[in-house]
């Protein structure tokens, strides 16, 4: 029996099956959706959403663009420039170029702190070597004074503070 000529693949998707098929929750889709990042979707009369086809590449493409560290406030301004037909590939270059830079300074945060924290051990076990085993030595006291700043800034981040 032929069923005429509805392509599955061609179908829309409700939430459910959206979210599904991408690896998440209908709640990260209805997020993609309050921050723009995911047009909204036409609706049953029952209120369902309905997704069209190509809805599934997008939050592909939204979900690798989240793994290399674009946010999505970014995503959601390149789409928009999108939607008014201009061409956002420079300005993706550009973020993205930001994005490794990010990575690269992190990466001298976070090898400085190695230094530090090798140091600072290395003193914790002459203070430990030069106690005995059930005496207070007062490893976090013997801190330095003030952190380094490459400490404090990697801390920041550890609290969700943002950079300036």
């Amino acid at each position: 029996m032929v069923m005429g000529n509805t392509d599955k693949a061609e179908a829309p998707l409700r939430s459910g099956q959206l979210a599904h098929l991408a690896g998440l929750s209908p709640d990260t889709l209805r997020h993609y959706e309050r921050v723009g990042v995911l047009p909204r979707p036409q609706r049953t009369p029952a209120g369902y959403r309905l997704y069209p086809p190509g809805a599934l590449e997008r939050v592909r493409m939204i979900r690798r663009a989240l793994s290399v560290g674009f946010a999505l406030a970014e995503l959601a301004r390149i789409f928009r420039v999108r939607e008014r037909g201009e061409v956002p590939c420079r300005h993706v270059r550009a973020l993205g170029e930001k994005k490794l830079a990010d990575v690269e300074q992190r990466l001298r945060e976070l090898t400085a702190l190695r230094a530090q924290l090798r140091s600072i051990l290395r003193d914790w076990d002459r203070r430990l070597a030069r106690n005995p085993k059930n005496h207070l030595v007062g490893l976090l006291e013997a801190l330095p004074e003030s952190p380094s700043p490459t400490t404090t800034k990697i801390n920041r981040r550890k609290r969700g503070f943002q950079l300036p």
